[in-house]
């Protein structure tokens, strides 16, 4: 699962990707890719669930709402094998994602779950959230778009809330592909997420970057102080 060819942003689940400074892509091309790909990227996405330890880890962090975690899943695609894994844990999980194609398949998948078609750049629901993910889909954004995204996650975080995602190791833009489109992925600096994350309220709890049990992916988990 590594999305790791020079830059190494981070995995995309086997997609090929290549640090290409002449390439111009505008980044507004992500979701009409998903539209256009996701569905048969989901059909052949690993759900071996490398995932799971990090997961457990944010699971075991995170505070409860009434004996259950509230859990915000961000760019949530199709929901398998995340969100599945994430309701068997008995949480009460909302997905977003801004491809109708994906959240779609997201709600066929987790019926239980709430679907939520929506960019999550400037996204405000007006709810708490004990857990909120954004893994494998905020590097998709511009870095101008994820520095703002610290007051979404402010936004939308309870109390002693837990944040979990991923990022490349270093800042920089890659190009990825996915089906027969290229895919577009940047990150910022480990120090820039540091700072963005303490001004909208999260300590860091840790970085791994590359952290090649869980496919290379360079991982984040934050939680709000108050």
């Amino acid at each position: 699962d590594a999305f790791a060819v020079m830059m190494r942003i981070g995995p995309l689940d086997g997609m090929p990707c290549r640090r290409l400074e002449w390439l111009t892509m505008d980044p507004d091309d992500v979701i009409p890719a998903y539209d256009r790909e996701g569905p048969a990227w989901a059909a052949t996405r690993d759900r071996r669930l490398t995932e799971r330890p990090w997961l457990d880890r944010a699971l075991m962090l995170a505070p409860r709402h009434a004996g259950r975690r509230r859990v915000l899943d961000l760019g949530c695609g199709a929901g398998r094998p995340i969100a599945e894994y994430l309701l068997d844990r008995n949480c009460i999980l909302t997905g977003v994602d801004a491809s109708r194609p994906m959240i779609e398949l997201f709600a066929r998948v987790v019926p239980r779950a709430t679907a939520l078609h929506a960019d999550m750049r400037g996204l405000r629901l007006g709810e708490e959230f004990d857990l909120i993910l954004a893994w494998d889909s905020l590097f998709h954004l511009t870095p101008e778009a994820q520095r703002e995204m610290g007051a979404t996650f402010a936004a939308h975080a309870s109390p002693r809330a837990v944040l979990l995602f991923t990022t490349g190791p270093k800042a920089g833009v890659a190009i990825g592909r996915i089906g027969r489109s290229d895919l577009y992925h940047a990150s910022l600096d480990p120090d820039e997420y540091r700072a963005l994350l303490d001004e909208a309220g999260f300590e860091v709890l840790g970085f791994w970057p590359e952290e090649e049990a869980c496919g290379g992916r360079s991982i984040w988990l934050a939680r709000r102080r108050s």
